[in-house]
């Protein structure tokens, strides 16, 4: 076993990696930049050395520096965990090159899976089913446009050399396939290096369906059987689970050896997971495989009780796989939900902030943590797990983030805060699990995916795992339901966690010009509390009692009274009905968080807005840090609403700013390359 590994990678695998190489008494040297001085990952490993910048490819994707700094620190090995270099040949290459072991498998095995057309012509070789496209070089847009005529729309677009989702659109008709070509090799040598794109069949509700593999130096390959990847958005994974719904042992068996032949195919070694398109009839094909350990990894590990992690570490060593595929078994259900910074409400848009509140369910931050995780008997099967706030033994909850209340989510890297993964004794369990588990958690200081989260776990469609990749746009009015007006409940515990804060503020004692208690010698004080959403006003006038307030909202009234309080924590009675809840202020937004959902209602104070008055007609603003990639309109020219303007990208994504509504370009701001903040205006829009 090595005595000290570099992680060339950061946030939450960062944490991971080091946890487990702290368990095996492995040093762990944590490379990061400037941006992530003061992250996680730098402070739960054992050294730490900045390597650039903030930008990934000043930093964490230079891997000549990486390598410089392995040397020097004396490790014997780099763990690329993924993303960054983890599927980069060149990078594996000089790892060995330079004497180190990269934990991966070999730059050739990299290579022929490294071009998506590449690696498909080689599973047509094995004997691996794959979806009708072409996979070939020719790249010329008439040409391609042919190709899909041909195959017969819907088609999907994808980078050769991608991964993640990034560099892929589906077109549903001829017309559209030139534009769409354009956006995805534009993503595509963004984010990859490569514009170079392959052309298949879109398969209509088709299941994603993964096989984690795993082999050895001696020649031995196992399948840790599937997991079911099928809930995405943007092409990108948002639930996970193992074993996938449905998935019968002859299914079962069939994918995993053609996983494993996939594998022996090029010769890998270490983790791996090969990925299967499969039609609702059971049907499967060959989609890609990813090098590396994925970000779903913890379901296998839930139901297999393995740390794949310490079996990366092993293999990379040269020791032979700890365990034999008889010796496998899954036991129970697991699922991991990924809590983004982003607002499922406009369209995923990542944001960026500060995590000014955080607040997680009951469960083990397995990044800090030295829980032993030897492998679990049968009857408690995940060795990575922390007891919920029922202490039932038969639920597990586990969190894997390389963020802390307070960090930061910068622009330069994945939104990703953290997986939040569950376990029960079958799916139904797990399901149950994951719903409290969400509902207990808490994020204020940026948009956050939480809620939206709950909605789709708890939607008919997942809980009785009717699964296809288009779950969500299918189920779109069920996951985006309509604004409703929140409760008496929700604005009494705004009201109150304002008025209380008001008593507490700390006013001079005996002083009555600093009373806060609305002590009135003749008759009630009223006063007005203007909040609001999005959608609804809510002015709630509050008469002051001797003890608790009087409010009316609308047409009903009601008698609060504060029970206790404990920081953020409020219990009160509305009209003598308990109601606890969680209130975070940041500035004049209440964070409301009762009954597992999370309301924000801003707070108008009059006397701070006196006099002020905003006119915004006419800007457009961006929505993020970013760069404009294409500016599609003129100045001067009409356009109708919905028309696309400029693209920007952002946290590794496009984003099209369109037009609000019918109306003039009047002057385009920025051009092609230009860099813009938060907030900047990006054109002047007449409208109509």
């Amino acid at each position: 076993m090595f005595t000290k590994i570099l992680i060339a990678n950061r946030g939450e695998i960062a944490c991971r990696v080091a946890a487990t190489a702290h368990r095996l008494g492995v040093k762990s040297v944590a490379v990061y930049s400037e941006a992530d001085a003061n992250a996680k990952h730098v402070a739960v490993c054992d050294e730490a050395v900045p390597i650039g910048p903030a930008p990934a490819k000043e930093s964490y994707l230079k891997g000549d520096k990486i390598i410089e700094v392995a040397l020097a620190s004396g490790a014997q090995a780099i763990h690329p965990g993924y993303g960054f270099l983890s599927e980069n040949e060149g990078f594996a290459k000089a790892c060995a090159d330079a004497g180190l072991v990269f934990i991966g498998p070999p730059a050739s095995a990299i290579h022929a899976m490294g071009s998506k057309s590449a690696a498909k012509a080689l599973m047509e070789t094995a004997g691996v089913p794959l979806v009708p496209g072409y996979h070939g070089d020719n790249q010329d847009a008439d040409f391609l446009q042919q190709q899909a005529d041909k195959i017969g729309y819907p088609v999907l677009l994808k980078a050769s050399a991608g991964g993640g989702g990034k560099g892929m659109r589906i077109v549903e008709k001829s017309e559209d396939f030139k534009a769409a070509l354009a956006s995805c090799k534009r993503e595509a040598i963004s984010s990859f290096g490569d514009d170079k794109v392959l052309v298949e069949k879109y398969l209509t509700r088709p299941r994603h369906i993964e096989i984690q593999v795993f082999a050895d130096t001696q020649g031995d390959c196992v399948y840790l059987f599937e997991r079911d990847c099928s809930v995405q958005r943007r092409h990108q994974k948002v639930l996970e689970e193992a074993p996938a719904p449905g998935m019968t042992e002859e299914r079962r068996r069939a994918m995993g050896e053609a996983a494993v032949a996939a594998a022996k195919a090029v010769g890998y070694v270490g983790a791996g997971t090969v990925e299967f398109i499969a039609n609702q009839d059971g049907s499967f094909y060959f989609m890609e495989m990813n090098t590396r350990l994925q970000v779903e990894h913890p379901v296998t590990e839930m139901i297999t009780g393995l740390d794949l992690v310490e079996w990366q570490l092993r293999v990379a060593a040269g020791q032979p796989l700890p365990m034999k595929q008889q010796e496998l078994t899954i036991h129970g259900h697991a699922l991991e939900a990924r809590i983004y910074a982003e607002n499922p409400e406009k369209g995923f848009l990542p944001s960026i902030g500060t995590l000014r509140h955080l607040h997680v369910p009951a469960g083990v931050e397995f990044c800090s943590t030295n829980l032993p995780l030897t492998r679990a008997a049968p009857s408690r099967p995940s060795p990575l797990k922390g007891e919920g706030e029922n202490g039932a033994a038969s639920g597990y909850v586990r969190i894997d983030s390389g963020v802390r209340e307070g960090d930061t989510i910068s622009p330069f890297y994945d939104p990703m805060i953290a997986k939040l993964i569950v376990w029960g004794n079958d799916r139904a369990e797990a399901l149950a699990h994951m719903s409290q588990a969400l509902s207990e958690y808490r994020i204020v200081g940026l948009s956050s995916n939480v809620t939206f989260l709950k909605r789709l776990v708890e939607s008919p469609a997942f809980s009785q795992a009717d699964l296809d990749t288009g779950l969500i746009e299918r189920n779109h009015d069920i996951l985006f339901p309509a604004a409703m007006p929140v409760t008496m409940d929700v604005v009494s515990l705004a009201a109150a966690s304002l008025l209380t804060s008001e008593q507490n503020s700390g006013a001079a004692a005996n002083d009555p010009w600093a009373d806060t208690t609305g002590w009135r010698m003749n008759g009630t004080l009223l006063r007005k509390l203007d909040f609001s959403d999005e959608s609804h006003a809510y002015p709630a006038v509050i008469g002051y009692r001797e003890t608790g307030w009087s409010v009316q909202l609308g047409e009903r009234a009601a008698v609060m009274t504060l029970i206790e309080r404990h920081g953020a924590q409020l219990v009160i009675k509305v009209d003598g009905a308990t109601v606890r809840g969680t209130v975070v202020r940041e500035g004049e937004a209440f964070h409301v968080f009762t009954g597992g959902m999370h309301h924000v209602l801003a707070y108008s104070d009059p006397l701070a807005h006196a006099g002020e008055a905003e006119a915004e007609g006419g800007r457009l603003t961006a929505p993020m840090p970013g760069k404009i990639v294409a500016v599609l309109a003129e100045k001067g020219k009409t356009v109708e609403k919905g028309a696309p303007l400029l693209i920007m990208e952002a946290m590794k994504m496009e984003h099209t700013i369109a037009a609000p509504a019918d109306g003039m370009v009047e002057e385009m701001l920025y051009a092609v390359g230009d860099q813009v903040a938060e907030g900047a205006q990006l054109l002047a829009f007449k409208v109509a």
